[in-house]
């Protein structure tokens, strides 16, 4: 059963969500934190508290690296338009079925396909299964996500569980020389054209260091000859230089058909400087590239992903589990120095709690209910196992934030996490109400809605922590005593736990002799004027406001006329 809370309570169970959540590195790792909402159930918290202890200790600072490297791998049923499925008429259904790619009974239908697959002999042969009609539907986001896979990888070494990643990066490795190709094939148009650009300086070169030696006759008909427009006549004289050129040539065809794996004759003979390349060609070339591209793709990944398919259902399961360290370590990271409590019978108790959410908090110890054997503190002799406190003392004392404590603690336990605390004691509870002082919020509307809020608490049966800020700030003290009396009364008949904050403890006290009173107190003021606070709540003592110490500093800070009055309002308490 889900522990239940008021609107005040459910504020800080959110703090302490987004405390939780902003350490989280990956998205979907918040659905398990959604999981441990505070229970009432024994069992159901010491289970979870089983698991923490369990896997916590497994969970090491350099996970994180590896986690902010993981990415969804995700297998889509995508409809492949670059192929067709040539099947039997009586299969046909169950191959439109499977909507993968165009489907027929005609062989006729397979022309201007670059992938023909076929059930019935014609073309290759495939099963009407996904993996083999479609394997790049499985091999291709593999391959996309190398990075995640290499980080499972390490994950699985941190955390002690081998990765079948590793075997399946090992089985990708066997794409790298079509995948290559494939990226040659996306910047096909590039790479010709920096060849175009390297051949044409090569041969601008060799022509600069070219020297031609003619006779006089021969000079004349050379001239004639360009006087005529006959330019081709230049080259009659330039054999040397033209092989030379050629060879540059087919030097550079030579160099681009290894790269691309097919024969290539991209270059124009028919004039050799500068050298260029038709268009059409290159077009050319990229379909016949790509055609004998996507058959050994599909070829490979058919053969890769025979090995690895076996492997992948695996993989789903260490790619869910990833969420789960993330989870986790966040946790770990969260909780480093808290301590699993002790679920008894007997309220709450703890040693050295730290406020969550104040920097360098001063630790402080606190019980309500049944002390613990071991609750070793100065002045714990007064502790009599009373349900109802009432905490008195300085204004800015820490009251307030020791109300928050005692919820964070309260939640935090219920979660089944550990709690910041040196040593706690949790009883299990089914309701948990934190009444927060609203400081803005005064007269009979305020004093009538928190007078019902207060009442709805104490209806009904259960195990219940009640805590109150201050509730005579919405009305009189002479009314505050007579109806926070009463409503203590009440919690103490039920059985509940209770702590109220409040500057009435000598009047309270009078009227509930079963509460124990303790007090915060200030001790002074530092060089700065500021008050020095002892936050840890003396038991079972009256806790003094110290409106003097307030006086005191306002008289010390002023100057003038200010001062002389504060001065006579100090003399008045001494």
């Amino acid at each position: 059963m889900t522990l239940k809370l008021n609107p005040e309570a459910k504020a800080i169970y959110r703090a302490i969500l987004e405390e939780i959540k902003r350490r989280l590195v990956l998205p979907g790792s918040s659905a398990f934190l959604d999981e441990f909402g505070p229970v009432s159930e024994r069992g159901e918290i010491l289970r979870r508290q089983a698991y923490f202890k369990e896997n916590l200790p497994k969970i090491r600072p350099e996970l994180r690296k590896y986690l902010s490297k993981v990415r969804p791998i995700k297998f889509r049923r995508d409809f492949l338009h670059d192929r067709v499925l040539i099947v039997d008429e009586s299969e046909l259904e169950k191959a439109e079925n499977l909507n993968l790619c165009e489907v027929s009974t005609s062989l006729e239908d397979a022309e201007g396909y670059p992938l023909v697959l076929s059930t019935v002999g014609y073309g290759i042969d495939v099963k009407l299964t996904p993996s083999d009609i479609a394997p790049e539907l499985y091999i291709m986001p593999l391959w996309e996500n190398r990075e995640t896979l290499q980080a499972l990888v390490g994950i699985g070494e941190l955390t002690g569980e081998k990765s079948v990643a590793e075997e399946i990066l090992e089985a990708l490795k066997e794409l790298e020389e079509v995948m290559e190709k494939r990226r040659l094939l996306d910047g096909l148009e590039e790479l010709i054209a920096g060849k175009e650009r390297e051949l044409n300086e090569k041969i601008s070169e060799k022509l600069e260091k070219f020297s031609l030696t003619l006779s006089g006759k021969e000079l004349l008909e050379f001239l004639g000859e360009l006087k005529a427009g006959n330019y081709e006549a230049i080259f009659s004289h330039f054999g040397e230089v033209e092989g030379e050129i050629l060879d540059l040539i087919n030097g550079a065809e030579k160099e681009l058909s290894e790269k691309l794996g097919v024969t290539v004759e991209l270059f124009s003979r028919e004039e050799l400087y500068p050298v260029t390349v038709p268009p059409e060609r290159v077009e050319m070339l990229r379909e016949e590239l790509e055609k004998e591209l996507k058959v050994e793709l599909y070829l490979k990944s058919r053969e890769v992903l025979g090995k690895i398919r076996p492997l992948l259902a695996r993989l789903k399961e260490e790619l869910e589990r990833v969420y789960e360290l993330d989870f986790l370590r966040a946790v770990k990271e969260f909780a480093e120095g808290f301590t699993f409590p002790e679920l008894w019978n007997g309220g709450i108790a703890f040693i050295n709690g730290r406020h969550l959410f104040i920097e360098n908090p001063q630790p402080v110890s606190y019980v309500v209910g049944r002390k613990p054997e071991n609750f070793a503190l100065p002045g714990a002799e007064k502790v009599k196992d009373e349900p109802v406190v009432i905490l008195t003392g300085a204004n800015s004392g820490g009251k307030t934030s020791l109300l928050e404590l005692i919820t964070q603690i309260t939640l935090l336990a219920h979660m089944g996490l550990p709690v910041p605390a040196e040593k706690a004691w949790v009883e299990p509870l089914d309701e948990l109400f934190f009444f927060r002082r609203k400081r803005s919020v005064y007269g009979a509307g305020a004093f009538e809605t928190a007078l019902r809020s207060f009442v709805r608490a104490l209806k009904g049966e259960g195990r219940k922590l009640i805590l109150i800020d201050e509730f005579e700030a919405i009305t009189e003290p002479g009314a505050a005593v007579k109806i926070i009396g009463e409503l203590l009364k009440v919690a103490y008949e039920r059985g509940f736990y209770v702590v109220i904050v409040s500057h009435l403890g000598e009047d309270l006290k009078r009227e509930l002799p079963f509460a124990r009173v303790d007090g915060i107190e200030a001790k002074g003021l530092d060089e700065n004027l500021n008050l020095i606070v002892d936050r840890q709540p003396k038991f079972g003592t009256l806790g003094r406001s110290t409106p003097e110490l307030i006086v005191e500093r306002l008289a010390r800070m002023k100057r003038g006329k200010e001062r002389e009055i504060f001065e006579r309002i100090l003399q008045a308490f001494r």
